[in-house]
């Protein structure tokens, strides 16, 4: 019987602002992580070697490099099929990177890449919401914009070409606000971080009331969400707006796909009742009278900084093994 046993995977979550990395058992157990700034790299080459050093300095604290059977990475506009991150417009390394076989080469450890949004839906599918759903959505709202998986038959679909589900980029208003992908009114611009602090600012433009608003440094999903919470109407004005944006998003794409449910991550999602009530109310209203309130609109209860990184990993454990040493 062998001594030298593979039981551990390593799951990486490669943020626009940190990157996070973790050892994970057979069990889904977090054995131990870390994480550094991603901004800290602009050159995706020393990234690579940043990264791969701290996930062997970790593994060998950690039961020993040896024990660990592959990684796996999320990662803002990855291909799966590739294995590359393709022309990502909200992160520093421009064009096509194939970051799957730089990490290959450098670890000597088979390499799986996933769009940040597929790994989510498996995070949510072996440990979340999803757990024992075949077919159903996840939305992950947060700094980096509108992310999206479908599952199908329990599968991811990615398409032809591996770029399935970018609903994040579809339009919902003709000539609308630029994005980063360089065309105009793209959902992400009104359903993220951004597009709530966009739509926060035009409300000040449009009028001269009196609003804890104006008195915010910063126009963060937290920081509108608590003036929510003190009853200020124009903040409540900003939710009800990207609110119902985002349902008449995910109604169309509901009707579409016809999923089991739509299950909402991110941290946009912090704010509760003031995202999810209006979204709800204009999903129930746009989407396909024949699936109307047959399809679950949820919240997701997983921790975002584990969910990801969970989804990656099991990323990583259906990867063919692979180790140059052997």
């Amino acid at each position: 019987m062998s001594t030298n046993s593979k039981t551990k995977v390593i799951g990486v979550d490669i943020g626009v602002k940190t990157t996070t990395y973790a050892i994970v058992n057979i069990r889904g157990t977090i054995i131990a992580s870390d994480n550094f700034p991603t901004t800290d790299y602009p050159d995706v080459h020393n990234f690579v070697s940043a990264l791969c050093e701290r996930i062997i300095v970790l593994a060998e604290a950690n039961g020993g490099f040896e024990s660990i059977r592959s990684v796996g990475i999320s990662a803002p506009s990855a291909n799966f099929i590739s294995g590359c991150i393709e022309n990502a417009s909200n992160m520093p390394w421009k064009g096509v990177i194939p970051l799957a076989a730089m990490m290959r080469d450098q670890m000597g450890l088979a390499v799986a890449l996933a769009n940040d949004a597929h790994c989510t839906a498996l995070g949510e599918k072996v440990y979340g919401s999803a757990h024992g759903m075949q077919d159903f959505i996840v939305i992950s709202l947060g700094h980096g914009g509108l992310g999206s998986c479908i599952f199908s038959h329990g599968h991811p679909y990615l398409g032809f070409l591996g770029a399935a589900g970018e609903v994040g980029h579809t339009c919902v208003e003709d000539g609308g606000r630029l994005c980063t992908c360089g065309r105009r009114g793209c959902l992400e611009e009104y359903a993220s971080d951004r597009g709530l602090a966009q739509t926060a600012k035009e409300l000040m433009a449009e009028s001269n009331e009196p609003s804890l608003l104006r008195e915010l440094p910063a126009l963060t999903p937290e920081a509108i969400g608590r003036c929510c919470d003190e009853g200020d109407a124009m903040a409540q004005e900003v939710y009800l707006r990207v609110g119902r944006t985002l349902g008449i998003g995910l109604a169309n794409f509901a009707s579409v796909i016809d999923p089991e449910a739509i299950i909402l991550t991110g941290e946009l999602i912090s704010t509760g009742k003031w995202l999810f009530g209006p979204t709800e109310e204009s999903f129930e209203e746009h989407v396909f009278p024949n699936i109307r309130k047959r399809v679950k609109l949820m919240v997701s209860l997983l921790d975002n900084k584990e969910r990801d990184v969970l989804g990656a990993s099991a990323l990583a454990w259906d990867v063919k093994e692979y180790s140059l040493f052997l």
